[in-house]
């Protein structure tokens, strides 16, 4: 949600912000908010005057009453009593003008960076920077899910069974390795210096609603039916949360945060679940960094975050590039977004395994996350990125690690959290 005022002072600003992410449909709810804010000041404004006026009569019946006065009391008494039932009509006014306000307010986008490429969706995303030569061997890489069934370690009909399509078991070797890879996510970010978290897995509809949109919302949570809990679709929503309506010390800033989470999401869209693979699913697991800081520190954070990824990826073996996100494939609390993208072999193109944001304020202003430094109390900025996301990521791992026997081999760096294996040998 963005500050009020620059509807107030710079409706334009605020305007071509909207045009530039495609969504012109909204252009009438900013000149509805600044109509409606009007209003709104207006009637605060008229209650003040009244409540002022109301105290001035006050003193004046006591003065009255002291000279013996009551006849002139009385008639004061009456003026008053009419200024309370007009002060009640303004509150009332000013409370639902102040809701329909949020309410509107919360759809307009965040403003985004003027480094963003302008485009209406993500074809229009563009590369920035690779990292690793991206190899296509002098033989055939098989489909992901054929590979983890050769060492048995999928078995999506069995899923299929217990849950529906979208979800899966993982087995054996394959199972450590994903396991592996998230231990080896959450140690490699505590090295970094951030502090290790396990949130709740279930969160409130007034944290949802401060995290992401309400298209956002829709189309990724799952609702705990007769209760106001959604699961989480990544574990920044419940760690964001955990600061809603605090005064944060300016001393503790930048609060740096890493989180493990089991994630949820309906997937709902055209690209619809993966059949065979676990690309696309309903259920994953998620390494994720968390910052909140100063504005000021902002962007320097959002730089230090998308390369944290790109480091952990190299470090097994994958190479891996970073894509700019565009206007339009934005969502609208982000302010800037990059995704880390990695090789596929097999298919010898990149593919997402995560993303980075910065929001601004937009989080902290719907939440109340606030600090208080000499100039008084701001809201801070937040800022979320993806270490990991599995079994995404162990499909770019055993795609770049995949030999022509069909064994796959593990980097140095995972192979203490594998009790020491090298090598990984199909069973079938």
């Amino acid at each position: 949600m963005i500050d009020i005022n620059l509807i107030r002072n710079n409706k334009d600003l605020v305007k071509e912000n909207i045009k530039k992410k495609f969504q012109d449909e909204k252009l009438e709810v900013v000149d509805l908010i600044y109509d409606m804010d009007k209003k709104f000041r207006d009637c605060k404004k008229k209650g003040d005057d009244l409540r002022s006026l109301k105290n001035k009569k006050a003193k004046e019946i006591g003065n009255l009453m002291r000279e013996g006065k009551k006849d002139e009391a009385e008639v004061i008494k009456k003026e008053i009593s009419k200024y309370s039932d007009e002060m009640d009509l303004l509150e009332k006014q000013e409370e639902q003008l102040e809701k329909e306000i949020k309410e509107k307010m919360m759809i307009i986008p965040n403003i985004i960076d003027d480094s963003v490429p302008i485009g209406k969706d993500d074809n229009f995303n563009v590369e920035v920077e690779r990292f690793g030569e991206a190899v296509v061997p002098n033989y055939e890489i098989p489909y992901h899910a054929d590979i983890l069934e050769s060492i048995n370690g999928l078995d999506k009909e069995s899923s299929g069974r217990t849950s529906g399509n979208g979800f899966y078991y993982l087995m054996g070797d394959a199972a450590r390795i994903h396991s592996a890879m998230l231990s080896y996510a959450r140690d490699f970010m505590i090295d970094k210096g951030f502090t290790y978290c396990i949130p709740p897995f279930m969160i409130r509809s007034d944290v949802v609603t401060g995290v992401m949109s309400f298209t956002e919302m829709e189309a990724m949570m799952y609702k705990i039916e007769n209760e106001d809990l959604y699961l989480i679709g990544t574990s920044e929503h419940s760690m964001i949360g955990r600061f809603k309506d605090q005064i944060v010390k300016e001393t503790t800033l930048p609060i740096t945060l890493t989180s493990y989470s089991p994630c949820f999401r309906k997937e709902v869209g055209s690209h619809g679940i993966e059949e065979r693979g676990v690309y696309r699913v309903h259920q994953f697991e998620k390494q994720e960094m968390v910052v909140l800081c100063k504005p000021e520190d902002s962007m320097d954070w959002y730089n230090k975050m998308w390369s944290y990824t790109v480091e952990f990826f190299r470090s097994l073996d994958i190479p891996v590039r970073t894509l700019e996100c565009c206007s339009g494939d934005l969502a609208d609390l982000k302010v800037k977004s990059c995704d880390v993208e990695a090789w596929s072999p097999r298919q010898q193109k990149y593919f997402e395994v995560g993303s980075c944001s910065t929001l601004g304020d937009a989080q902290a202003r719907r939440l109340g996350i606030r600090t208080k430094g000499e100039d008084g109390t701001y809201y801070v900025h937040t800022l979320n990125n993806t270490v990991l996301a599995s079994p995404r990521g162990l499909i770019a791992f055993i795609e770049n690690n995949y030999n022509e026997d069909g064994s796959i081999n593990i980097p140095k760096v995972l192979q203490p959290y594998m009790g020491g294996k090298e090598k990984i040998v199909p069973i079938k």
